[in-house]
């Protein structure tokens, strides 16, 4: 595309040739290309056009920046170079990035998008999308926090939404591979720094909004009006929007586009009918479908029936026949590494306490608020006799939180075993401190379930120490971390992975069980 194409896209001022063509675009210095257009953009620290040089001497010569930039450019870089270079200038580079990345990728409703925001449950809808669609023979893309899945081939993600350039190049690679329809997480970091402009949705689904990320927003009212712009013509078609929580009756009110609420209740469009604790359940449309459509939730707990309900519809919103959706409802899978995720190393299950070979069942979670911790605990009080968690925070984030996470283990537990989690630059007893305050507040109250507090700083003992003291019919959950497999401390990442760790625990408990030297 020439650089004179994309002027609809970033009204400026060119500089040289305008007919220069790019095939790319990238704002990173260290991968940017000949051919691509390097976007140099003002930093909190530093300016992108500082580097703009040593780019130039590798011949880069497209570069999209403001007025500040060009004039670092041409300042630094000799008059027989810079005559090589075109420049596009406009006042606010990165509020136009998405829209150029676009142009240049020509990705414009190919593939088809299918958005989901919230504080809890993207990451898990997402992919139950996946799995309903592949059931029904789609070519399918996820991009998100786990990682990035084009037609059944894994990418790595280095964040839950790619910044522009990335987000574009990834579209036009699911497009080459023939996917026709991806679903997407889009973070509230996402919306606030543009890496969603230029991606338009079909449907964009709203999960639930509970405290997370205020280190970044300033309060949950800023986080929501975030959020808010995902429903707004200039991203979404249409919406589908979870009302079981005051947020989501909030998010209904401030959408700029047509809104379908789900929710359990007779007032939702969309209505789940569900019993507590079970995995089947029918979803409706108003009283216009009959008996409704049969689902069937492949993950556990009934908020994991929430996403299921709220994956369907926003299928069905954007054009999947319910008759289809019928026929794959209560067989199709889905996986989500890290997400209720049931550590299984094949050991055997007794049926009674007689058998003292007999594991307890381990899950890994990415819970890490209040609210999700609470949700995730509620799920497995019915099927164990003891319930145990392991946990901590991670460091440099919302601190706010710590407190109220502290509150919900207790409330829900009969055992934390509190750990690390990413302390990363925070001393991590001051963080473990957090928590207990939380935990001290709820026993206090005298309503707390949790009868032992267990503190052990390194994760991995931690684990260790839960799984071997389980009773045989306990269920652990080792919350916050899911999917992750690194852990940051005190400026260093190690390699870490909490289903890694579960699984060999497990192991080791199932080698003492067979020889008769482990607790049951």
């Amino acid at each position: 595309m020439r650089i004179s194409q994309l002027l609809p896209a970033a009204p400026g001022t060119i500089h040289g040739d305008p007919d220069r063509e790019v095939g790319g675009v990238s704002h990173d210095s260290r991968t940017v290309s000949p051919g691509q257009l390097y976007a140099a953009l003002p930093g909190a620290n530093v300016h992108g056009a500082k580097f703009a040089p040593e780019l130039i001497g590798r011949g880069v010569t497209a570069i999209l920046t403001d007025a500040t930039g060009w004039a670092m450019i041409a300042e630094s870089v000799d008059p027989q170079a810079l005559s090589e270079v075109t420049g596009l200038i406009v006042e606010h580079p990165r509020s136009v990035l998405g829209y150029v990345s676009a142009a240049v990728y020509g990705t414009s409703g190919c593939p088809q998008l299918i958005g989901v925001t919230g504080t809890n449950g993207k990451t898990t809808t997402t992919y139950l999308v996946d799995g309903m669609l592949e059931a029904l023979g789609h070519r399918t893309g996820v991009i998100g926090t786990v990682a990035t899945l084009i037609a059944g081939v894994t990418e790595p993600s280095v964040r839950t939404t790619p910044e522009a350039p990335e987000l574009h190049a990834l579209f036009a690679k699911m497009r080459a591979a023939e996917v026709d329809t991806c679903a997407m997480e889009v973070s509230s970091h996402a919306l606030s720094q543009h890496r969603v402009d230029g991606a338009h949705f079909a449907v964009s689904g709203f999960t639930n909004l509970s405290q997370d990320h205020l280190d970044f927003h300033n309060s949950m009212e800023e986080y929501f009006g975030v959020k808010a712009e995902l429903f707004t013509r200039a991203f979404s078609d249409t919406a589908v929007i979870v009302v079981e929580d005051m947020w989501g009756e909030k998010m209904v009110e401030a959408a700029q586009v047509p809104v379908r609420t789900l929710g359990r209740d007779d007032r939702s469009d969309w209505r789940i009918e569900h019993t507590p604790g079970e995995s089947d359940f029918i979803l409706h449309l108003d009283e216009s479908d009959g008996e409704g459509i049969a689902l069937r939730s492949p993950l556990p707990g009934d908020f994991n029936v929430t996403n299921t309900a709220l994956a369907a519809a926003m299928l069905l919103e954007a054009g999947i026949a319910a008759t289809d959706l019928n026929a794959i409802g209560r067989t199709f899978t889905a996986s989500v590494p890290g997400r209720m995720e049931i550590i299984d190393v094949s050991g055997p299950r007794a049926e009674s306490q007689s058998h003292p070979e007999r594991l307890p069942r381990a899950i890994v979670d990415y819970s890490h608020t209040p609210d999700a911790i609470e949700k995730a605990l509620e799920s497995l009080h019915a099927d164990s006799e003891e319930l145990v968690i392991v946990f901590g925070a991670g460091g440099d984030r919302d601190k706010g939180k710590r407190f109220g996470m502290g509150q919900a283990a207790a409330r829900g537990a009969d055992v934390v075993v509190l750990t690390d989690d990413n302390p990363r630059t925070e001393d991590p007893g001051s963080i473990r401190a957090a928590i207990k305050e939380g935990i001290d507040a709820e026993v206090s109250t005298g309503g707390a379930r949790v009868k032992k507090v267990i503190e052990v700083a390194e994760r991995g003992a931690a684990i260790d120490e839960a799984i071997a003291a389980a009773g045989a019919f306990a269920t652990v959950l080792i919350a916050g971390k899911g999917h992750e497999t690194g852990q940051s401390a005190a400026g260093v990442v190690t390699d870490f992975d909490d289903r890694s760790r579960t699984r060999s625990a497990l192991r080791t408990r199932l080698s003492g069980a067979q020889t008769g030297k482990v607790h049951s």
